[in-house]
């Protein structure tokens, strides 16, 4: 009885080592990344912001990794028209239009869960950090000398980032990311919100490199 159970249990490790070999501990990538940003200002649409970065996805196992990643962008010119009332006690307009540009850096990590099948990879995440823009502060730029009363500066606020995408393998290192979605919050101050958050939308695609099998 002993014998056989020590011959079950060296089949078990036969065919769990491969296999555990075959899962990378680390996953770089690089990525484009197109991001929607909603600046929460009355007087400012949402904006399109294009970029890109990457990162590093350490996997404590089969299932569960740590994530890190850094993203950035610029933004394109944004024109508030002739007669928007500008935020302020004495109500006044903007006599020309006024041109914006901005960009943003976002720091994030946090957890990743992945499915994984021999050629596609399913994965969500939860990642925490923060990000700064000069967003608001060109806004204010702008507005000077026409009695705006816009936040100023370059802020650093909390940011947050929910969703997952999937790379499909296209060797046993390389992997191509079609898509990633992901909502994206973020906590800069301005004056005509009370919750001062940002309910933003990204999507990105890229290349995913598997290593330390």
């Amino acid at each position: 009885m002993k014998s056989k159970l020590m011959f079950l249990g060296a089949l078990i490790c036969l065919f769990t080592i491969p296999a555990a070999a075959e899962d990378s501990k680390v996953e770089v990538f690089g990525e484009y990344s197109y991001l929607r940003f909603n600046p929460s200002l009355s007087f400012v649409n949402s904006r399109s912001f294009n970029g890109g970065g990457g990162g590093l996805t350490f996997n404590l196992n089969k299932y569960f990794g740590i994530k890190a990643e850094l993203m950035g962008y610029g933004s394109t010119n944004y024109t508030i028209p002739a007669g928007t009332v500008i935020p302020n006690s004495n109500g006044e307009v903007t006599a020309n239009p006024i041109t914006t540009q901005a960009n943003m850096f976002t720091y994030l990590f946090g957890p990743q869960v992945t499915y994984r099948t021999p050629k596609v990879n399913v994965f969500g995440e939860l990642l925490f950090g923060g990000s700064n823009s000069n967003g608001y502060a060109n806004i204010a730029s702008a507005f000077n000398g026409v009695g705006g009363n816009v936040a100023t500066g370059t802020q650093h606020p909390f940011t947050m980032g929910l969703g997952g995408g999937l790379d499909v393998k296209v060797s046993k290192n390389i992997a191509i990311r079609p898509i990633e979605l992901d909502y994206i919050l973020t906590r800069y101050t301005n004056p005509e919100t009370l919750t001062n958050n940002q309910n933003s939308f990204r999507y990105t695609a890229g290349v995913v490199f598997y290593l330390g099998r």
